[in-house]
């Protein structure tokens, strides 16, 4: 639950944060605070988690998310955000935050709220995902279900280190799937898939490095293949920035992607499990301004 409201005369900035996830510093977040109030605002905590979901504060004027990628999404799924007219601010505070990665945002609490106060607004649009959304990207693969295999209590531990554990078991007991797509109605058959709506992928890297987040198109790379020794040669390619020169790999663009099984598969979406197949992907008409 939310603070108080702020003293009158001042701005007021609900900052929000997931307690849970791996990257949750109460310190960061004061410092962040005591940035806000050097600038001239009054600041409030709040939450969003699954146990806590995020309400919008009454009288607040700006909205700073300091989480990772499922945070931002949680946060922004609220219907209040779509007809409050509040500013948003992206901090990167979580596991892994590619939204704020790819407009660089400054982990400095003082540039980060002063540059955030000048900035002119931004669009950021929001992928229909079934009954959910996302923003930056989402996966059906080995990663995908290393995602659905994760230890929430060693995430907590070890942070981003966590998904390398359960990568490794996920590896051992690999069962490729049949996936069939429709990309604008053009079908494309493959063994696992990579959908980027931003041009970042599970940290610095990128897949689609013409990707951005505030252009209406998701950027897809199927692997036709998905052997261990395939996803280990994409995951290299990736490092490298080299996923265009694999013979391996079929690449398309488009802004809505169906995708069908023989098997249930996870999809992960922004470093979570979204839904499972079949699914249905597609870009909004109308894009967050932030």
């Amino acid at each position: 639950m939310s603070h108080a409201p702020a003293a009158f005369g001042k701005p007021l900035v609900q900052i929000v944060s997931n307690p849970a996830s791996g990257g949750h510093s109460l310190r960061r977040l004061e410092q962040l605070r005591d940035a806000y109030v050097r600038n001239g605002f009054d600041a409030i905590f709040s939450e969003s988690s699954p146990v806590s979901p995020f309400e919008l504060a009454t009288g607040v004027a700006r909205v700073c998310i300091a989480g990772g990628d499922g945070t931002v999404r949680h946060v922004l799924e609220n219907p209040e955000m779509h007809i409050s007219g509040v500013a948003v601010d992206i901090y990167p505070a979580g596991t892994i935050n590619l939204i704020a990665r790819e407009w660089d945002v400054p982990t400095d609490p003082d540039s980060f709220v002063s540059q955030s106060a000048a900035r002119p607004a931004r669009r950021l649009f929001p992928v229909g995902l079934n009954d959910t959304c996302f923003l930056a990207c989402a996966s059906i693969g080995p990663d995908a279900s290393a995602v659905a295999e994760l230890s929430v209590a060693l995430k907590r531990r070890i942070g981003r280190l966590a998904y390398v554990v359960a990568m490794m078991k996920v590896l051992m007991n690999w069962q490729r799937p049949n996936l069939r797509l429709l990309v604008n109605g053009k079908p494309v058959a493959c063994e696992a898939v990579f959908i980027a709506k931003g041009r970042f992928y599970a940290g610095p890297w990128s897949f689609a490095p013409a990707a951005r987040l505030e252009d209406a198109d998701l950027h897809i790379v199927a692997l036709r293949r998905a052997r261990r020794r395939d996803f280990a040669a994409f995951s290299l390619a990736m490092m490298a920035g080299k996923v265009d020169r694999l013979k391996n790999v079929q690449l398309a663009k488009g802004r809505e992607v169906l995708i069908a099984s023989d098997t249930r598969q996870p999809i992960q979406a922004d470093g979570d499990i979204a839904t499972h197949t079949p699914a249905r992907l597609s870009v909004s008409d109308h894009p967050f301004v932030l």
